[in-house]
């Protein structure tokens, strides 16, 4: 699972530098060359979508996501266990029913109209297509955290006993 932490890190990280060269080249044809580039604004805006959704993922795995823990703190560990497996549970659900099963709808149907970018000409299915891929993404990063929460509960449970 830390391999493909890592490799989407990575990935995410390619991104981000083709969007900072994108918007540089961008900068440079419109102020210094007076002659804007055509494709690059909506490049940028296509990488920005990937690295966001990606980057939502990628967050998810690594708990960078806003959470307020007031309350979890305060409850015991067992029912800590369980608001922890209910959250990773409903993340899950979700990201499989609306990020993957829509997501797919969603690339299926604009592959099926044929619909292409305005500068770039490509088909936008392939932009749609980041939205099942974190979904999926984010299922599996939610399925190991909640096998990790109950393999860590059951071992704190045998060492209870022992």
């Amino acid at each position: 699972m830390n391999t493909l932490e890592k490799l989407l890190g990575r990935f995410l990280a390619l991104l981000l530098f083709v969007m900072v060269t994108d918007v540089s080249w961008q900068v440079i044809t419109r102020f210094l060359l007076a002659q804007p580039s055509s494709y690059t604004e909506e490049l940028a805006r296509y990488l920005l979508v990937w690295i966001g959704l990606l980057g939502a993922a990628y967050a998810y795995r690594t708990g960078a996501h806003l959470g307020l823990d007031i309350v979890t703190r305060a409850l015991a560990p067992e029912r800590a266990l369980a608001v922890a497996l209910l959250a990773h549970s409903v993340c899950a659900i979700y990201a499989l029913i609306v990020m993957v099963l829509g997501g797919i709808q969603l690339v299926q149907l604009t592959f099926a109209l044929a619909q292409v970018s305005a500068a770039l000409q490509i088909n936008l299915g392939y932009v749609y297509l980041v939205l099942p891929l974190s979904g999926v993404l984010i299922c599996v990063f939610a399925v190991d955290k909640i096998r990790a929460l109950l393999f860590t509960n059951q071992a704190v449970q045998t060492a209870e006993r022992d």
